[in-house]
């Protein structure tokens, strides 16, 4: 646990590979090859929902959500940027960034247990975060 008591839920740490820390949020690759997908966790402890947030929070999680947004589409040009903020299994606050595409496996339907994932190799995923770390950063 940091200084702030902020710890990455379990579930969350066992399904994503680490990208960077922004100001607020640290930001996640889903381990799911087939979409382009971010997920940006709020480092503040015990929140579940982001009305728990201060404003000033409040403020950075929109930036940052549109920081991510436009890496995205920028590096992807998907069809659709789905966002979601869901948390019924991990309660931990955090937000959803996928890229989807007309083309994709589950268009156009959810992208959540349509399919077993499709893993990310060590190697892809180091390279994917790479990428994504230097658009997120430049």
């Amino acid at each position: 646990m940091s200084a702030t008591g902020f710890e990455l839920h379990p579930q969350l740490a066992q399904d994503t590979h680490f990208v960077t820390d922004l100001p607020l949020c640290r930001v996640l690759l889903m381990n799911e090859s087939r979409y382009p997908w971010l997920i940006l966790v709020p480092r503040r402890a015990d929140i579940r929902e982001i009305h728990e947030l201060d404003a000033a929070d409040r403020q950075q999680l929109w930036e940052e959500s549109d920081q991510v947004s436009r890496a995205l589409m920028a590096l992807f040009q998907p069809d659709k940027l789905n966002l979601a903020a869901l948390g019924n299994m991990v309660p931990q606050l955090h937000l959803h960034y996928v890229a989807r595409f007309r083309t994709d496996a589950a268009w156009p339907a959810p992208v959540w247990g349509k399919f077993a994932p499709a893993l990310y190799t060590p190697e892809q995923a180091a390279s994917r975060c790479r990428e994504l770390k230097k658009k997120l950063e430049g």
